[in-house]
C-alpha cells in the first residue's frame, strides 16, 4: 500500500511538471493532445485560469475566462448558469448553440425549433412581447395578459397549445361551479360567462338587467340580487315582475292607509315608484273625483273613514253631513236647504259660502247685496215666492210720511215706482208717467205746491187750477177785468218756464 501511494504521488508530480514545462515562462504554446493529454481538447488558455494547485476539481469559483470572446457570448440568465450546466462534457467545443440543445421542447415541436420566438435569455417564461403577439383567434386582453401560459395551456408537453376553446367556461368551469353569490349552478345560469363578466376581473360583474325585460331603476339598482331572487330563483316569469311579487309583505303591513282593509289593488305602481316605497303619490283625478282647494291637504282618513276606499258617492253631503246639520247661519235644516252643497260652498273653504241670488229670479242689487239674509228670510223662511218690494218693505210703506202717509194718500204698493235698491229714503217719482209731465219751473216745485191737502188723485191738468191767484193778481195787464168784463183773458195759456 505504501508503494502504491508513492506511485500516485509521483504521477501527480510528473503531471504538474509536464504542465509547467508546457506553460513555462507564462507563455501559451499549443501542444498536441498527444503531448498534453488535456481532456478539453484544443484550449488556448492557461490551466490555472480555472484550476488550482490544490486539485483539479473543483475548479475556481470564478474562472478567469471571457465567454464573450467565444462564438456564444453569455447574456441574460445564461450569465449565472454554472459552466457544467451546459458543458456536460470536458470537451468545451462540443456544445450546441441552439436552445433545444440544452432545453427540452415541452411543446413537442408544435411551435417549431426557434424557441426565441417566445422566449428570451432574460427569462425562460414567456416575455411581454410574446404576450402581445398572441394575435390569433383569442387575443390576450385585460387580466388574460398577465396570466401564465400554463394557466390556460395546461399539460403543455401533451400538446395543449392548439385547438383550445375560446369560450370562458372552458377555463372557468370551476369558478362557475363554486360561485355562491349567487349560486350559478342552483340558479341554472347560462355558461355564457361574458354575459355578466368582463376580461379585467372575474369578481366584478356587469349584468344588463334590461335584457330580461325588467330594467332596474331607482332603488332597485342597489338592491342585492337575492332580495328578489329568493332561493337562487333566477327563472322568474312575467307574472313575477309585478311589484307585489316582492313587496307583498310591504303591502300587507302598510297601515297608513291599511291596504288590505281598504281593498287596494296590488298594482303598486299606481301610487309607488322605484325611487322610494314610502313616498307614495296617488292621482285622485283617476277616480273621477279630482281633489281641489282644501281637499288637496285633507288626510285620506277624513273622507275614507274606517279604511273605506270603495266610495261610490261623490256628493259633498257624503262627508259634510255634520257640517250641514250644524250650520246655524242660516240653519240649513230649518230652512230645508237642498243638500247640494256646491250651490253655495266650494272646496276652497267651507265657511266662505257664496250664494248666487240671481239664480232664484231675484237678483240682489244696491243695498240688497249687503243686507243680512235674515232681513228678508225671517224665521229661516227661504221658500219665499213673492218678489214684490212690499213683501219686505210693508213697514216702510206704512210709516212713510214724505209726502205724507202713503196709506192715507192711497199710494200703490208698487214701491219701485218711486224707490230703488240703492237707498229707501231717497224716493224719486217720475212725473212723466202721469198725465202731466213736469217741465220748466215745475221740475223744482214742491209737490205740496200743487198737491194741496195731499190731493194726489183728483187734480186737473189745467194751469188755472194752480195759478188762479197769479191770474187774478196780474195787473199788467189786468187779466181778471178788461173793459168792465171779468175774465176776459183766456185761462188756457202757456206760462213762461221762468
Amino acid at each position: 500500500m505504501q508503494l502504491m501511494s508513492k506511485r500516485i504521488v509521483l504521477s501527480i508530480v510528473l503531471l504538474f511538471s509536464v504542465v509547467l514545462v508546457v506553460h513555462a515562462g507564462g507563455q501559451d504554446r499549443r501542444v498536441p493532445d498527444s503531448q498534453t493529454r488535456s481532456p478539453h481538447g484544443q484550449l488556448a488558455i492557461p490551466c490555472e485560469n480555472c484550476h488550482t494547485q490544490t486539485s483539479w476539481k473543483p475548479i475556481r469559483a470564478i474562472p478567469e475566462f471571457d465567454h464573450n470572446k467565444t462564438s456564444y457570448p453569455l447574456r441574460g440568465m445564461h450569465v449565472k448558469v454554472d459552466c457544467t450546466q451546459c458543458h456536460t462534457k470536458l470537451v468545451f467545443s462540443d456544445v450546441g448553440t441552439r436552445c433545444s440543445d440544452c432545453h427540452a421542447d415541452i411543446h413537442r415541436g408544435q411551435f417549431g425549433a426557434s424557441c426565441e420566438q417566445c422566449h428570451s435569455v432574460i427569462g425562460w417564461n414567456v416575455s411581454l412581447q410574446a404576450v402581445r403577439a398572441h394575435e390569433n383567434r383569442f387575443p390576450l386582453i385585460g387580466a388574460h395578459a398577465a396570466v401564465d401560459c400554463i394557466g390556460c395551456h395546461k399539460n403543455g408537453a401533451s400538446g395543449q397549445f392548439t385547438g383550445l376553446s375560446t369560450e370562458c367556461y372552458s377555463c372557468h368551469v370551476r369558478d362557475f361551479q363554486n360561485a355562491l353569490t349567487p349560486n350559478h349552478v342552483a340558479a341554472g345560469f347560462s355558461t355564457n360567462c361574458q354575459a355578466c363578466h368582463g376580461v379585467n376581473t372575474w369578481l366584478v360583474t356587469n349584468f344588463d338587467h334590461s335584457a330580461t325585460g325588467f330594467p332596474l331603476t331607482g332603488a332597485h339598482v342597489s338592491v342585492p340580487c337575492a332580495s328578489c331572487h329568493v332561493n337562487n330563483n333566477f327563472n322568474l316569469t312575467a307574472a313575477s315582475t309585478a311589484c307585489s311579487a316582492c313587496h307583498m309583505p310591504d303591502f300587507q303591513s302598510t297601515t297608513n292607509p291599511n291596504h288590505v282593509l281598504g281593498g287596494f289593488s296590488t298594482n303598486c305602481q299606481t301610487c309607488h315608484s322605484t325611487a322610494s316605497w314610502t313616498n307614495a303619490t296617488f292621482n285622485h283625478n283617476l277616480t273621477g273625483f279630482p281633489l281641489t282647494g282644501a281637499h288637496v291637504s285633507v288626510a285620506c282618513a277624513s273622507c275614507h273613514v274606517n279604511n273605506n276606499f270603495q266610495l261610490t258617492n261623490t256628493a259633498c253631503i257624503g262627508c259634510h253631513q255634520s257640517d250641514f246639520q250644524g250650520t246655524t247661519n242660516p240653519s240649513h235644516v230649518a230652512a230645508a236647504f237642498p243638500t247640494d252643497c256646491t250651490v253655495c260652498h266650494s272646496t276652497s273653504s267651507w265657511t266662505g259660502a257664496t250664494f248666487n241670488h240671481a239664480s232664484t229670479g231675484f237678483a240682489l242689487t244696491g243695498a240688497h247685496v249687503s243686507a243680512a239674509c235674515a232681513s228678508c228670510h225671517v224665521s229661516n223662511n227661504y221658500s219665499l215666492r213673492s218678489t214684490a218690494c212690499v213683501t219686505c218693505h210693508q213697514t216702510d210703506f206704512n210709516n212713510a210720511l214724505t209726502p205724507i202717509n202713503h196709506i192715507q194718500l192711497g199710494f200703490p204698493t208698487n214701491c219701485e215706482v218711486c224707490h230703488n235698491t240703492v237707498v229707501w229714503t231717497q224716493g224719486a217719482f217720475n212725473h212723466n208717467n202721469t198725465r202731466f209731465p213736469l217741465s220748466g219751473a215745475h221740475t223744482s216745485a214742491a209737490c205740496a205746491s200743487c198737491h194741496v191737502n195731499n190731493n194726489y188723485t183728483t187734480l186737473p191738468t189745467d194751469c188755472y187750477t194752480c195759478h188762479k191767484v197769479d191770474y187774478q193778481g196780474t195787473n199788467n195787464p189786468n187779466h181778471g177785468v178788461v173793459g168792465g168784463n171779468e175774465r176776459s183773458f183766456p185761462q188756457q195759456i202757456f206760462w213762461s218756464s221762468e
